[in-house]
């Protein structure tokens, strides 16, 4: 299952530093607007230690771990949506991505170029403003097309995006997102020939100096913006881009001690890949064996069939049911025939609803 983030955020906030720490890429970083001016990608694998610990216990010839896409996207600025600086390429890159991480700065660095004072508030609003303002375009070109569908005889499917159309426009002329509408399954089928942006989720990543991210209480900016996270129901993930980029100059065995030293113990690359799992969500479920022990990704709230359809469509058309261990309990078992012995191993069928850390075996006949 492909997931996407798009990391999105004013010139010189980190956005590029942190993308080089997260894909350990190189991406250009400099301090200057729209360094970035073309997408960057990077396929990030998410460190399962569930994985390795599965693969030391079956003696794997291969390990597979689950990954994120993260999709760089050029720096934005106000007017965007009118097509000001790269306005229409960093929108068209959004449109592409699963979900949005909006990088903030939130500490003080005479060095580095801002737009002005250091304000995460006015950062934000500053793009959520260019992304609404698109959608409002976007929703009013498409409700005028709509209308003239109406005249020409296409009145059932017309009647409903126009119905949903009629609403939403005003909502986001009151600087509202579409996410935060509250819209229904059916009326988001209507809408998805759109792609609208702001109906993507978003979260915030707050790029705090290498002082404060082992107490970011004590800096002012980030008070306030996780105040303003709360207030509006979003994720907020602090991070320093430079830490980050220190960690990826440094092997497997040093990293631990290096994080202890400062005061935490995850990197911010897994605290936003959490983050980004949480927001979209999923969950992770597991396969083992001595070829391979591999995490797969699917939304929570799938059931067993869409699950062993993430493996191979063939797993889903020819569905039998599903052996289930919970991780745990196969680690403390030792292996599967342990686990079966012991009473651990369930045997599910169609209406099974996964759950996170499910270890499975599927049994289908095509």
């Amino acid at each position: 299952m492909a997931l996407s983030i798009g990391i999105v955020g004013l010139p010189n906030v980190g956005k590029s530093t942190l993308f080089n720490a997260l894909t350990n890429a190189k991406a250009e970083a400099a301090n200057y607007p729209f360094c970035t001016i073309d997408k960057n990608e990077g396929i990030v694998p998410l460190i399962d230690k569930r994985v390795d610990y599965l693969g030391q216990l079956f003696n794997t010839q291969k390990k597979v771990y689950t990954t994120v896409t993260f999709v760089d996207i050029a720096g934005l600025v106000k007017g965007a949506s009118k097509g000001e600086g790269l306005g229409n390429k960093f929108l068209s890159h959004i449109r592409e991505v699963n979900a949005i991480a909006q990088v903030v700065r939130v500490f003080e660095d005479s060095n580095i170029t801002h737009i002005g004072e250091i304000d995460p508030i006015r950062d934000i609003e500053i793009i959520l403003t260019e992304l609404i303002l698109c959608d409002i375009e976007t929703a009013t070109n498409r409700l005028e097309k709509t209308k003239r569908s109406l005249k020409g005889g296409k009145i059932k499917e017309a009647e409903k995006e126009m119905e949903v159309l009629e609403k939403l426009i005003p909502y986001l002329n009151e600087g509202k997102t579409a996410l935060s509408f509250g819209l229904t399954d059916t009326e988001k089928l209507a809408l998805q020939p759109l792609f609208l942006l702001t109906i993507k989720p978003m979260l915030i990543v707050a790029n705090v100096s290498e002082n404060d991210i082992s107490d970011v209480s004590k800096n002012e900016n980030y008070k306030k913006l996780e105040k303003y996270a709360q207030e509006n129901n979003m994720e907020i993930v602090p991070f320093s881009a430079r830490i980050e980029s220190e960690l990826q100059e440094l092997s497997e065995e040093e990293r631990a001690p290096y994080l202890e030293e400062l005061g935490i113990t995850e990197s911010g690359i897994d605290r936003l890949a959490h983050a980004g799992y949480k927001l979209l969500n999923l969950i992770t479920f597991l396969t083992a064996g001595e070829k391979e022990c591999r995490a797969w990704t699917v939304r929570d709230g799938a059931k067993a069939p869409e699950a062993a359809g993430v493996i191979h469509s063939d797993f889903e058309r020819g569905f039998i049911s599903a052996e289930v261990v919970a991780y745990e309990k196969l680690i403390e078992c030792g292996n599967f025939v342990k686990a079966k012995e012991a009473g651990t191993v369930r045997i599910e069928g169609k209406e099974y609803f996964m759950k996170e850390g499910d270890t499975v075996i599927f049994r289908f006949n095509v």
